[in-house]
């Protein structure tokens, strides 16, 4: 299927997001489309699918005109969006989640289960996809039901498929299917349009990308005529020098630690971290590291272990103690977790700050505006107004209000869980800045990431988790690649 976007405009009350944007995606193809947060992808992308007619342009397909007026249609049509957002039911199964809205029924009106089942376990052989079709979805795994959401839009046989972030939340081994899969879809005629801000993903699986930039298609290149730099160049019209910035920080002494650590899928966990330093963990999906950083934070029961903060034992048994305590947790789960969708910036940066600006259990509102303020510029957060909601900010920005609502309280250990993940590579940067910052003004971060480069680039040591296990924890001129995966497979003898 040939699709071309032809000078899409989009205007959301007084805001510009797409000024004339021109997409072609050809027949068969891996086609990257990358940009900031904030770019337009998503919204030129639901203006294809039919989420929201565009202002202006033309949506040709095999040349002809269309225009979609709902989801539903350009999916009968043969186009699908799996969005980065998961869409599954937690209290269905895997196969009720395959076929929600497309059941298939006898004559009689009854479900057709044998059908149905014997469909998704043909769909997920050829697949080459391992699920337990009649497991509950609130007991998969994030990668797992992100895998359902994949084979769910393939079991219509699209022909035109738009993958928004797919690989946030799998293992190295998922992704790994998914590119699989990609490949033999594309062998099989299917075009693929693949949004991502993983670049080694897009240069090793896709042929040509898209850049977008404050609503607007910068350039089409083949991915073998083009560079890293020449993407970023693209992305923020601007070079940046280096991927991470330069540490600046000088580490301290110990300030806290944990001892035999036991909980949901970890066991006998110890480790310290010292003022000032920036501690990584990473392993596969489902090692274990961020049950490890629950626990800590008091959201899940511990079995056994010990904490210590400045040389004095802890008892968290919820979050209120650990915030008390000095210890901030930015959760992975952003959406659900970290921030109000529904509340305004202003709101979710105060929430947890009120102490700042209340007398005598009194808001004073210009002190909460200005306190507020503060920090949406300390972190450079793109919005019209600290009244606009959460929910209409970037997912970069929406992160930088998660960050910026731990910030207010200074907490002495910060536990960032895939601070970067689905954000886009100036915001990454960004953040990356701000944290070493925050190392040298004092604060020491534990950063849970799936990311190596990410691990490696920003880590003064690295804590490596295989299967709820402690591996080894590397220094700074230890870091590789693989050592980490040589660890976070299990492999424990490492030479360092």
């Amino acid at each position: 299927m040939n699709v071309i976007l032809q000078k899409i405009h989009k205007q959301f009350a007084q805001n510009v997001v797409l000024n004339g944007v021109d997409f072609e995606l050809l027949d068969a193809e891996i086609h990257a489309l990358m940009g900031e947060n904030g770019a337009g992808k998503s919204t030129l992308m639901n203006i294809l699918t039919g989420l929201f007619p565009a202002d202006k342009g033309h949506i040709i397909i095999d040349g002809k005109t269309l225009q979609f007026n709902s989801t539903h249609e350009s999916e009968e049509y043969g186009i699908t969006f799996i969005r980065q957002e998961l869409n599954v039911w937690q209290n269905l199964s895997v196969l009720e989640n395959l076929f929600l809205g497309k059941e298939i029924r006898t004559k009689l009106g009854f479900l057709n289960k044998i059908q149905m089942r014997q469909l998704a376990e043909d769909k997920l052989n050829e697949l080459g996809i391992s699920l337990d079709i009649d497991k509950l979805v609130a007991n998969c795994s994030i990668g797992e039901q992100q895998l359902i959401e994949i084979v769910k839009a393939l079991m219509t046989n699209s022909q035109v498929l738009i993958m928004d972030e797919p690989t946030s939340a799998l293992t190295d081994k998922e992704a790994a299917i998914l590119f699989k899969v990609m490949h033999k879809l594309k062998a099989n005629g299917v075009s693929i349009v693949y949004i991502s801000h993983r670049m080694e993903e897009i240069f090793e699986h896709c042929d040509r990308i898209t850049i977008m930039r404050d609503g607007v298609s910068v350039s089409t290149r083949l991915i073998a005529e083009t560079s890293f730099q020449q993407v970023v160049r693209d992305m923020v019209g601007r070079e940046l020098s280096e991927r991470f910035p330069a540490k600046t920080h000088t580490i301290g002494g110990e300030i806290f630690s944990v001892s035999k650590l036991s909980g949901k899928r970890f066991q006998d966990i110890s480790f310290s971290l010292r003022k000032g330093e920036i501690l990584g963990f990473a392993g596969l999906m489902g090692a274990g590291r961020s049950e490890i950083m629950r626990g800590i934070f008091g959201l899940d029961p511990l079995d056994t272990g010990e904490l210590y903060l400045n040389n004095q034992r802890l008892n968290i048994r919820e979050p209120r103690d650990a915030i008390q305590a000095g210890i901030g947790f930015i959760t992975e789960n952003r959406r659900d977790e970290g921030i109000i969708l529904d509340f305004s910036i202003k709101e979710n940066i105060a929430i947890n700050n009120m102490y700042h600006y209340t007398d005598y259990g009194l808001i004073n509102k210009r002190a909460e505006v200005d306190f507020v303020q503060k920090l949406a510029d300390k972190l450079l957060i793109k919005m019209s107004s600290l009244n606009l909601a959460a929910g209409r900010l970037s997912g970069g920005n929406q992160q930088k209000v998660v960050i910026a609502k731990w910030l207010g309280s200074m907490p002495q250990v910060l536990i960032m869980d895939e601070p970067t993940r689905g954000i886009d590579v100036n915001a990454k940067r960004e953040i990356y800045q701000l944290m070493n910052e925050l190392a040298a003004s004092g604060m020491s971060i534990i950063m849970v990431s799936s990311e190596l480069p990410e691990v490696i680039g920003m880590s003064d040591r690295v804590a490596v988790i295989h299967e709820g296990q402690l591996m080894g924890i590397l220094e700074q001129h230890e870091l590789t690649q693989e050592k980490i995966i040589s660890l976070a497979t299990g492999e424990k003898d490492v030479v360092a």
